[in-house]
């Protein structure tokens, strides 16, 4: 069970967001997979037919030193899978890997990862639920200040005395 936490926590760790998407980066996968990104990377040009632009992308220059200015380290074993830029794979792209790397390693993480996507997007939809709850509930507020105000107006109208003085009604000595 701990085991499944600490996996949840290290894929969620590895989703980004790139271009509004949330993906996972080709050198994050083969780690996960327990493949080398050369091969992952091989796999899916082998196979790009199955990865049209909305399951993989390739980062472009500018999103590649954005992402890469994020690793700021003097490790050169690090560095060495910064040199070109990643591919990044949606949640329709993760799907379509497992048919192109058939490991026993590759189709269970699948899984894995697949699960998290999922939980990320009812997560999503739960904050998107309670974010229209509460802009109701700030409109009926705002409604209710409003009637509020018109009241304490109402009154205090009729607390104080009118001025210039009203003339008074009926009989007159």
């Amino acid at each position: 069970m701990q085991k499944n936490l600490d996996l949840t926590s290290t894929i969620k760790e590895k989703i980004i967001e790139i271009r509004g998407l949330k993906v996972i980066v080709d050198r994050d996968l083969s780690e996960l997979y327990g493949v080398q990104t050369k091969v992952l990377k091989q796999a899916v040009k082998r196979n790009i037919e199955r990865f049209p632009s909305d399951f993989m992308f390739q980062m472009t220059d500018q999103e590649f030193e954005n992402w890469r200015s994020q690793f700021v380290t003097s490790n050169s074993s690090i560095k060495m899978g910064l040199r070109y830029r990643p591919f990044c794979f949606t949640e329709q792209g993760v799907a379509m890997l497992s048919s192109v790397l058939s490991s026993r390693t590759a189709v269970m993480m699948n899984i894995h990862i697949l699960r998290v996507f999922t939980k990320l997007k009812e997560m999503l939809l739960l904050q998107k639920d309670i974010l229209v709850k509460l802009q109701q509930i700030e409109n009926v507020v705002s409604s209710h200040d409003q009637d509020i105000a018109e009241l304490f107006e109402a009154m205090r109208q009729m607390i104080t005395k009118p001025n210039p003085p009203r003339e008074r009604i009926g009989f007159k000595p």
